[in-house]
């Protein structure tokens, strides 16, 4: 079998076969010697070239997808401020207050919760790239659509849709990613997925900033151009995914990029929870053993009580910053470029500390919950404009960053093709009810001191959060030293000139790394 496996021949054999949830000691001793000969046969020059190819083919166009995504759904923020108490801002024209506005982003959660199982569960199913097309081509559609409402109602029709529309993309791209990167390497391209969606701070600032002179051209209003415009370039996009995004390592697809050698060295590498390309479309078991595994609602809870905080300040950002004074139209939008830069230089970091190990993911998140929660406490507690202005750039970018090590954390104890698109579109549904909730905090009767009372509440949240985060991390406690055990030896094989493939994390039967706090297992393995 090792011959096989080493010729680069087209016949090499699937050694994990077609069950998802075989574990290396249900495997013939034989065939777990020949794994483990078989990836270390790669020098790390070799495992650099395959990754390479990899990430060149995923990480810039999950972050263009991501970009483009987090543009269309925020721009709804941007565009209330948008000729801001002139005759063509949108809420004059569809004769709104500020409390009905609110709803616009609410609705679109409710409908993106809702739809968020059902699209990802059809991933396998529809394959990556099919359903990836259909989900940009047609919130692309719904949104240039936005720009012939002529009512409220027909706004939160519009927004409602694309939530619909979207369901999906973010746990479908995640859920992929699995299949194609180690548990200890997903910081990275959730690194880049989130350092693009914080650049879409800046470009949808941009993009507002100069569509806001387009105001009354064409018979249409600045608000109406943005939406337009920004429908037409997801619907141009769409079709790029259709043609470069991949499906799975052994896919069709990938023979034309990879050679056989290289499919089975990629499957070979990831860790047995992994999920691969011969796995069933769908499994009931695993959907049954998610629902019954207390993490799956632990980190349900960390990521709703982070989102309420985060989603609130993301949604009343443009317009707490316009009402600061620093800045009259159409320059208004440009304040909410330091917020998303600060965003994407932590979340650079971020990626960059994640890759050595210097910490488990869980003890990173503890760090930046308490940044998040130092700056949300100044929120509630002054109205100092400039201190003000320090907290929205801070208390954004923490809350951006927490992402980057919570999702590459949240991918370490999830199980096969229908368990992981299940429990990521579960865990991101239920989620975002703090995008449900967030904006219907600011109401405007709260106005009048900076809104000192929703920030409060979002501030309770995030510590309420870095609890649920500490719950999480006990519960996962002996994988997470596991994973960042192996990742230590992998970086200090690759040093040595090997690749590194003589054990690797045990996820179905934990090593038991801390038997209580304080007391340190036998079976720690020293790096």
């Amino acid at each position: 079998m090792l011959k096989e496996l080493e010729d680069g021949g087209k016949n090499a054999p699937d050694i994990h076969g077609a069950s998802s949830v075989a574990t290396p000691d249900s495997l013939h001793s034989s065939e777990a010697a020949d794994r483990i000969a078989f990836l270390s046969s790669f020098s790390p020059e070799e495992d650099k070239a395959i990754r390479r190819k990899v990430d060149f083919r995923f990480l810039w166009l999950i972050g263009l997808m991501y970009i483009i995504k987090n543009i269309d759904y925020t721009n709804a923020a941007a565009v209330k401020v948008l000729q801001v108490g002139k005759p063509t801002n949108i809420l004059k024209q569809l004769h709104m207050t500020a409390d009905q506005y609110n709803w616009v982003q609410s609705i679109y959660f409710i409908s993106y919760i809702v739809f968020e199982v059902p699209s990802n569960l059809l991933l396998k199913k529809a394959t990556p790239r099919n359903w990836q097309f259909r989900i940009i081509f047609s919130w692309g559609v719904v949104l240039a659509c936005h720009a012939a409402v002529k009512s409220k109602e027909g706004l939160y029709t519009a927004r409602f849709f694309l939530g619909v529309m979207e369901a999906g993309m973010f746990p479908g791209i995640a859920a992929q990613l699995c299949s194609w990167y180690r548990s200890d390497e997903m910081g990275k391209p959730i690194m880049w997925m989130f350092g693009f969606q914080n650049c879409s701070g800046i470009v949808g600032s941009l993009l507002a900033y100069g569509i806001s002179y387009l105001d009354k051209k064409g018979g249409l209003s600045a608000w109406q151009w943005v939406y337009l415009l920004e429908g037409i370039i997801t619907i141009l996009f769409s079709f790029v995914v259709y043609f470069v995004l991949p499906d799975y390592p052994k896919s069709p697809r990938s023979n034309k990029w990879l050679t056989p050698r290289e499919q089975e060295y990629l499957e070979l590498r990831l860790s047995e929870n992994a999920p691969k390309t011969a796995d069933s479309a769908f499994s009931t078991s695993e959907i049954l053993a998610s629902l019954r595994n207390p993490r799956t609602y632990a980190f349900m809870l960390s990521q709703i009580l982070i989102n309420l905080g985060g989603y609130g300040l993301s949604w009343q950002l443009p317009t707490v910053t316009t009402d600061l004074g620093f800045a009259g139209l159409p320059r208004n939008q440009l304040l909410n470029i330091p917020p998303a830069a600060a965003s994407v230089l932590a979340i650079i970091f971020a990626g960059w500390f994640l890759r050595g190990a210097y910490l488990t993911r869980p003890a990173f998140i503890m760090i930046i919950c308490a940044g998040a929660l130092t700056f949300f406490i100044i929120l509630a507690a002054t109205t100092n404009k400039y201190a003000v202005y320090i907290a929205c750039v801070f208390g954004t970018m923490f809350y951006s960053v927490y992402f980057i090590p919570f999702w590459a954390w949240r991918s370490g104890t999830l199980v096969g093709s229908t368990g992981t698109a299940f429990t990521l579109a579960f865990q991101s549904c239920v989620g975002q009810v703090g995008g449900v909730i967030g904006p219907q905090l600011f109401q405007s009767k709260y106005a009048h001191n900076g809104y000192k009372v929703p920030f409060a509440i979002c501030a309770t949240a995030i510590g309420c959060g870095w609890i649920a985060s500490a719950w999480t991390w006990w519960l996962t406690r002996n994988v997470e030293f596991d994973v960042q055990r192996v990742r230590r030896l992998r970086i200090k094989a690759n040093k040595e000139g090997r690749v590194y493939a003589e054990d690797d994390v045990k996820v179905f039967e934990e090593r038991d790394f801390y038997k209580g706090l304080g007391k340190k297992s036998d079976g720690v393995a020293e790096v």
